[in-house]
């Protein structure tokens, strides 16, 4: 046993051994290694590909994608290759997916990213509204789509002889008029989603939600109101994280029929 262990440290002691088999083994290493890049560049990838026409804005579904294997060499660039990636997706307003291409990042995008995408989200029989905002009145910005958010109504008597609520013009009337509002948009004041890209800085200009046409005939009465400085404010509630949001309704009813009192609504 010790003639053997002998015969090994000389073995490895040897110069010219140790060059030898660091040799092999750095050849070894560069073989494994090449064919491992070999192997990585010529095995085909299993990728998403559209299997019709996909017009411009359109949702994509799973039905409309199919898989096929392509040579990574294909890949380079912005090549989605993942399903989950693509499906319930859009594509693009500004492009058409032909039928057999590969989809790819800057073609396929989030519904939020849609110009149009507040056309696609609300109940029949609601009417769009467009309520004023800026950094300031969303919280710095926290705000959200699919968010809900409570709508207040704050007006003061400018001129001191309107009526009022109470016998006291010269008071702020301040309270809670709709509740329970989902927002289906936050646009800046060239109407771009304000979070469709976080790597630019977009200031609020606009909250969209939508109401039924007599919560809108409502809200734009108290927007419009001339004698008293009135001023709708959105509050953020946590209703969306609630597995049944509550319904979307009238807060106050003195608060209505006041507005009622004050304003007239031509019908058309």
């Amino acid at each position: 046993m010790g003639n053997l262990t002998l015969g090994i440290k000389k073995f490895f002691t040897n110069k010219n051994t140790v060059t030898v088999v660091g040799v092999v083994l750095a050849i070894v290493i560069l073989y494994v290694a090449y064919n491992m890049r070999v192997r990585s560049a010529v095995n085909p990838v299993n990728v998403p590909y559209a299997k019709q026409l996909i017009p411009a804005g359109t949702q994509i579904t799973a039905d409309m994608v199919g898989t096929r294997a392509v040579p990574p060499s294909m890949l380079e660039g912005d090549v989605l290759t993942n399903q989950s990636n693509v499906i319930d997706k859009y594509s693009a307003a500004d492009t058409v997916i032909p039928a057999g291409s590969l989809f790819f990042t800057r073609n396929v995008v989030e519904q939020e990213q849609l110009p149009a995408n507040i056309i696609l989200d609300y109940p029949k029989g609601y009417v769009l509204y467009n309520m004023s905002v800026n950094t300031e009145i969303t919280y710095g910005n926290s705000i959200y789509p699919g968010n809900y958010i409570d709508i207040y109504l704050k007006a003061v008597n400018k001129v001191g002889e309107a009526e009022t609520m109470t016998a006291d013009d010269d008071k702020i009337m301040l309270g809670k008029l709709v509740a329970n509002v989902k927002v289906l948009a936050v646009k800046d004041s060239s109407g771009q989603p304000v979070f469709s890209n976080l790597d630019e800085q977009r200031t609020p200009a606009m909250v969209v939600f939508a109401v039924p046409e007599e919560y809108y005939i409502l809200l734009k009465k108290a927007e419009f109101l001339r004698t008293y400085d009135s001023t709708l404010i959105p509050v953020p509630t946590n209703e969306s994280l609630k597995d049944e949001p509550g319904d979307l309704e009238i807060s106050s009813e003195q608060l209505k029929e006041w507005i009622n009192k004050v304003t007239i609504w031509t019908e058309t």
